[in-house]
């Protein structure tokens, strides 16, 4: 596949989420995976979500960036979903994740995913920063307790922000509609990335 992104150094996935590796390939980007170690608890929930998944995004880029110890292009990204005001992350457990699908049940939540791109030199100084943020709605139609306990039983949920993956075979019948951008929610939205990444041509 043609890469129409000349960037002028390697790019770097700080991400261990195998979607957002898928959708990075599916664009045909050439790049490596460098999970961030970054401890995700020190940043506190109780601003706004569009800070809080840019400053998660951010310091995952960061992170790596400064431990890389050779020149590169960094992407951190962070998702999370938010139901009036309230951030819903992973689910600690099976019933955590049972207690946020019942909420998001007959509900319009919001999906808000940071994206930071990082710059650095071989020493891991930054030489040049980009962050932004994508955000889509999301209607789910009434789920049933019977749905809610067997997409849990079966372990999709688990790793995921507010316990459901729109791309899953089974969490996909829960979405009776959204507005923005389809792969802000699987965990990248791809066509802000890609106009960030324009800027490191």
């Amino acid at each position: 596949m043609h890469n129409f992104l000349q960037l002028h150094a390697p790019l770097i996935l700080a991400s261990a989420s195998p979607r957002r590796k898928k959708l990075l390939e599916q664009i045909g980007l050439d790049f490596r995976v460098v999970v961030s170690a970054f401890d995700e608890d020190v940043i506190p929930t109780d601003i706004s979500p569009q800070d809080y998944v840019q400053i998660l995004a951010h310091s995952k880029a960061l992170h790596v960036a400064q431990k890389l110890g050779e020149p590169a292009i960094v992407i951190g990204a962070d998702t999370t979903v938010v139901l009036q005001g309230y951030i819903l992350n992973k689910p600690r457990d099976a019933a955590d994740a049972v207690r946020m699908l019942s909420m998001l049940s007959n509900r319009t939540h919001d999906v808000f995913t940071g994206i930071a791109l990082v710059e650095c030199r071989a020493d891991g100084s930054v030489t040049k920063s980009v962050q932004d943020v994508c955000r889509t709605e999301v209607r789910f139609r009434q789920l049933s307790t019977e749905e809610i306990r067997g997409y849990v039983i079966g372990g999709s949920p688990l790793d995921k922000a507010g316990s459901y993956g729109i791309q899953d075979d089974f969490g996909a019948v829960f979405v009776e509609g959204i507005h923005g951008c389809y792969n802000n929610v699987v965990g990248l939205p791809l066509e802000l990335l890609y106009r960030r990444l324009q800027e490191f041509c």
